[in-house]
């Protein structure tokens, strides 16, 4: 168990926000966190890997790492934590990269070959594509057998299809150590296919805290499916008006009747729900 209440002052865009984060995470869990940028989940992170200060107390697994007396530093924690840059030593090999955190050589060789690596344990990072980089990030971060592992938007820099790739080997990684991983990410598919639960920040504090099929699926009564998007544009064509709306790397037209049309603002975020199969538009 991971019971965390810490307290922080951030400074941002829109001047003080007051970090404030009470909840209790189950051994072997994989939580996503999420919300929107600015609201302290990457200090979160941060706070939990003693690479900040933060008020309150961090127990995990029975451990005290933070309370009124003391912080213990990163090294002493005992976690894994993996960067959106890798941070590999660029004048390592890969196999090298990983010895460096821990010279258990079987365990090395292992973990290369879950991650289809071991052909390339001897190439250095700069000869690496992005998601070979990735895994090997990935890998030094098990190393040491961690009871944590921490992770900040791991795969955002990568394609779709490298994505889903390292996604399945993050799972198989996750389940096989037994770690216990918590994990920002923006991407809905990529919580749904790897969290257990789903804690979501604004400002700051948790809004919602739910498993992934709550925290995502937003449908209600007898909508079929429903999408968030924004609102790019609505024009008149005929006795009809038209909404353009970007959901993800796609691009949908809605159709909307005057009244509807008159009550939206372009650059809005906005609900594209169906029922019986018409789509409607809604504000979020």
């Amino acid at each position: 168990m991971l019971d965390i209440n810490i307290t922080k002052t951030l400074q941002g865009s829109a001047g003080s926000m007051e970090l404030d984060v009470n909840c209790a995470i189950e051994e072997h869990d994989f939580v996503a966190v999420s919300g929107p940028s600015g609201s302290g989940k990457t200090t979160f992170l941060r706070i939990l890997a003693g690479l900040e200060e933060a008020s309150g107390n961090i127990e995990v697994f029975g451990k005290s790492w933070l309370n009124a007396k003391k912080s213990l530093p990163p090294q002493k924690r005992g976690l894994g934590f993996v960067f959106q840059d890798y941070a590999l030593f660029a004048n390592m090999s890969v196999e090298e990269n990983l010895l460096f955190a821990n010279k258990d050589k079987e365990l090395a060789k292992h973990l290369l070959a879950l991650t289809e690596l071991d052909e390339l344990k001897a190439q250095l990072p700069n000869r690496l594509s992005g998601g070979q980089k990735q895994r090997v990030s990935l890998c030094r971060a098990l190393m040491k057998r961690p009871q944590l592992l921490l992770m900040d938007e791991p795969l955002s820099a990568l394609d779709p299809f490298m994505r889903t790739k390292l996604q399945q080997d993050i799972l198989t990684l996750h389940k096989e150590f037994g770690t216990t991983t918590i994990m920002v990410s923006h991407d809905p598919s990529e919580i749904y296919r790897l969290a257990n639960r789903v804690i979501e920040l604004s400002h700051g504090k948790i809004i919602h805290d739910a498993s992934p099929k709550e925290a995502l699926l937003k449908t209600q009564g007898s909508q079929k499916f429903s999408l968030t998007g924004e609102l790019l544009d609505i024009f008149k064509t005929d006795v009809i008006y038209v909404a353009i709306v970007a959901i993800g790397q796609q691009i949908v037209e809605i159709v909307l009747d005057e009244n509807e049309a008159k009550s939206f603002q372009v650059g809005e975020r906005v609900q594209v729900s169906t029922k019986a199969f018409s789509p409607s538009l809604s504000k979020v």
